[in-house]
């Protein structure tokens, strides 16, 4: 079903090519439902890649879904023009006073600062804050996981002795958990990060349910008592190339980056990646839209029920 997006954002004619159906925001006013309103807090340098790798896990659900762009104010992108942000993002003081069925809030190449040390920190809790009653359901991404942890639950990530890089077989924990309808019970879900949150500290917390984990990755996916909050720390996400361009950019950069496990077929970069998440990734997300948030939002969006954490 349609992703209502602006004609000229670069993912569209992306999508459009993969066949993914996207609508115009013109075709859109034709149809007389409430499409679903989605935000995304997108804090990844690669704006671009990251809006067309979220619009593209969102395109299976079964209405229009209108999609916000979220930029932070205190903090000003130097992978991104000018121009694009100006023209397809907006900032939360702009949005505040709106409401949201689904919120996503992505990962940052921050993980190895203290949460405090990050220039839009304080910006971010605020919008966090705000997710408790003006979004009926958040997904929190990769590093937008652990903020997500630590700033609601007062969990903290560690770091690892070498960055976790690679494709890693997940164990479903919680079977009848709505988000894994049709799963297999082990899936693969990339993983690239330097930080983790212990499963020990997840599990001894009342509020939180660990949902899946690996003994390779860790914990990969946490949702609370609600269901409302879910914080996913890998990228289904992904594209193919994604590790391989992450992997050539550290080569070149002389830094102590690993072979990305389970990923180049005979562990050879010189052989195209193989995709073994994509559909999982793509299952999961419309399990989401479809049956955590679609059947679940108020009609009237504005009476949302404030989550009490």
């Amino acid at each position: 079903m349609p992703i209502n997006i602006p004609c000229n954002l670069p993912a569209f004619e992306t999508l459009s090519n993969e066949n993914v159906f996207v609508m115009s925001d013109k075709d859109a006013l034709r149809q007389d439902i409430r499409p679903l309103e989605v935000a995304i807090v997108n804090l990844m340098p690669t704006k671009i890649q990251t809006e067309t790798q979220l619009l593209r896990l969102l395109s299976n659900t079964p209405l229009q879904v209108n999609v916000t762009f979220i930029r932070t104010a205190t903090h000003i992108s130097k992978n991104a023009s000018t121009e694009h942000l100006v023209m397809f993002y907006t900032t939360f003081e702009d949005i505040k006073e709106k409401y949201y069925d689904a919120l996503f809030i992505t990962g940052a190449p921050v993980e190895l600062l203290p949460f405090e040390q990050v220039t839009y920190w304080e910006e971010l809790c605020k919008i966090m804050h705000w997710s408790k009653s003006h979004a009926f359901s958040t997904i929190h991404i990769c590093w937008g996981a652990q903020a997500g942890l630590y700033y609601h639950y007062g969990i903290d990530k560690k770091e690892l002795p070498r960055k976790l890089f690679g494709v890693f077989p997940q164990k479903v924990h919680v079977k009848n958990h709505p988000l894994f309808k049709g799963f297999d019970d082990v899936f693969n879900v990339p993983h690239s990060r330097y930080t983790e949150n212990c499963i020990e500290d997840i599990k001894k917390h009342p509020a939180l349910t660990l949902l899946v984990s690996s003994e390779l990755s860790g914990a990969h996916i946490i949702a609370d008592k609600t269901g409302r909050q879910v914080f996913v720390t890998g990228h289904v996400e992904y594209d193919r190339e994604t590790l391989k361009g992450e992997y050539l950019r550290d080569v070149e950069k002389k830094l102590d980056t690993p072979l990305p496990y389970n990923y180049f077929p005979d562990d050879d970069p010189t052989k195209e990646p193989i995709n073994s998440w994509f559909g999982h990734g793509s299952l999961m997300y419309s399990n989401w839209l479809n049956f955590c948030v679609y059947q679940k939002t108020p009609f009237k969006i504005e009476e949302i029920k404030p989550l009490t954490i």
